[in-house]
């Protein structure tokens, strides 16, 4: 009996023992633990580098030293005595505060393709808040009252053609506002308003009818190219049926097909949505066989109780710029005339870009717009004001937003394979532009030197489009070394 306690006594010492060491170790910080004697030490990292805004970053590539003549006249001659260039074709090279430094024909108008859509872009953010976004709202004319009818809704479109079917994608342009999404919050508060039923109507009468400029299909061959404004719109009204779905909705990703009535498809997809949620919708409760809502403009006694957001207009038109979308170029001419009182049509379009171009402090002498985002044929562009804009929007103030939309070369957009040389990607950010006929680039380019450089190139009826086209990637590309 007494041997065991002096067992027990000697381990519970052993184990006292082991523990006090453990203890005292890490105090000593002999080994890890929680514990210690030695004050902490928090590390420190660099205060991180913030990205400033569009208008900071811009003002700082004003500066910069003297162009070598020289090299500058060789990077001209090797543009000008380019294979399959032509004769008919302008140019302009200048400083950001409208020094020019080379040039050709640049009063004269030619065909621009493309790269007019930086004139739209220009007007656009002059005229509209590009930190606004195009609504699609539910409205609610009549929830039932007491005589248990059915509610009155209405989807009324404003213009996002950028809607995704299913829920809201926080991450890209293409996609943020789902009527996924927009039919599961409508549907919560109808729920909470007692209603199970409704009659939903669809009012896609933002645009009118006149939607495509005249013209416009001798270069949109099966409508795969343009897609006339639409109040609300799936993608675009892309149909991807028997493709896959890109991975990417901001991309470039092909042209597909068209539905021929987007608005009226992008109702069903909510209708069904709605169903889906336990709505009974037109008197249907299976959303594999919801009924296409009725057209109608919604009754100005209606109050809205759901609403969806598409991205800012600044990112919608980063993305018009970057791709090249000719639907949204379009989109935005329209927006500006609705915002400055303009005719609700293609011509009122026009006519209304023009108009802020001027407000915006651009000469538009010698412009002519056969629509806002140069795919139809007729139009016509000096350089000089193409460079104009660039100039711009290097100064810093409103148009510096434009910048964010350019292609960069090299790496991103229409331009992403149009560099020359392993130093000129991210350098030169750009618009590009192409017909048949034509091809051009405007932008601003950033000098290893220090400094930038705004340029535009139009070249019409190339004796070799594409060699016309290298000719002009070459040129912008060694503006980098000046």
């Amino acid at each position: 009996m007494r041997a065991r306690r002096w067992r027990i006594f000697l381990g519970v010492l052993l184990t006292a023992a082991v523990f006090l060491a453990a203890v005292a170790g890490d105090l000593l910080d002999f080994i890890p633990g929680p514990l210690s004697l030695s004050p902490s030490h928090v590390g420190t990292l660099p205060r991180p580098a913030v990205l400033g805004r569009p208008a900071i970053v811009v003002g700082r590539l004003e500066a910069g030293g003297s162009v070598d003549a020289a090299s500058l006249d060789r990077i001209v001659d090797e543009f000008t005595s380019s294979p399959g260039l032509g004769g008919d074709y302008s140019f302009v090279i200048e400083r950001p505060d409208g020094t020019r430094l080379a040039g050709k024909d640049e009063k004269r108008s030619r065909e621009p393709a493309s790269t007019l859509k930086t004139l739209t872009a220009a007007a656009a953010i002059h005229a509209l808040d590009m930190s606004s976004t195009l609504n699609t709202d539910v409205m609610l004319s009549n929830d039932g009252g007491t005589s248990g009818r059915r509610a009155d809704l209405h989807l009324r479109g404003g213009g996002d053609m950028l809607l995704g079917s299913g829920a809201d994608d926080p991450h890209h342009v293409n996609g943020r506002s789902g009527l996924g999404s927009l039919a599961q919050r409508t549907a919560r508060l109808l729920r909470d308003r007692g209603i199970s039923a409704v009659s939903l109507t669809c009012d896609d009468t933002l645009f009118g009818g006149d939607g495509a400029p005249k013209g416009i299909e001798r270069n949109n061959p099966g409508g795969i190219y343009f897609m006339p404004p639409s109040p609300m719109a799936i993608d675009q009204g892309r149909d991807w049926s028997g493709r896959g779905v890109p991975s990417d909705p901001d991309g470039e990703n092909g042209y597909p097909p068209r539905y021929g009535h987007p608005a009226t498809r992008a109702c069903q997809v909510f209708s069904s949505s709605l169903i889906g949620q336990g709505i009974k919708v037109n008197g249907s409760s299976d959303p594999s066989s919801a009924p296409l809502p009725p057209s109608g403009r919604t009754p100005s006694s209606a109050r809205r109780i759901a609403r969806g957001q598409s991205a800012t207009l600044g990112q919608i038109l980063a993305l018009m710029l970057r791709n090249s979308d000719n639907s949204l170029a379009e989109l935005f001419g329209r927006l500006v005339a609705l915002k400055t009182g303009g005719d609700n049509s293609a011509k009122g379009a026009k006519d209304a870009v023009l108009s802020a171009l001027k407000a915006a402090g651009i000469n538009v002498e010698g412009v002519t717009l056969a629509d806002c985002s140069g795919l139809s044929p007729g139009s016509s562009i000096r350089v000089e004001t193409l460079a104009a804009v660039q100039r711009q929007a290097l100064a810093g103030g409103e148009q510096a937003d434009l910048v964010e939309g350019l292609s960069v070369m090299g790496l991103v957009g229409t331009a992403a394979g149009r560099s020359v040389g392993d130093g000129v990607p991210g350098l030169a950010r750009v618009k590009t532009g192409t017909l048949d006929e034509v091809t051009s680039m405007c932008g601003i380019v950033s000098r290893k030197s220090g400094g930038a450089l705004a340029f535009a190139v139009i070249v019409n009826k190339a004796e070799n489009g594409y060699e016309a086209s290298q000719a002009i990637n070459r040129l912008v590309s060694s503006l980098v070394d000046l």
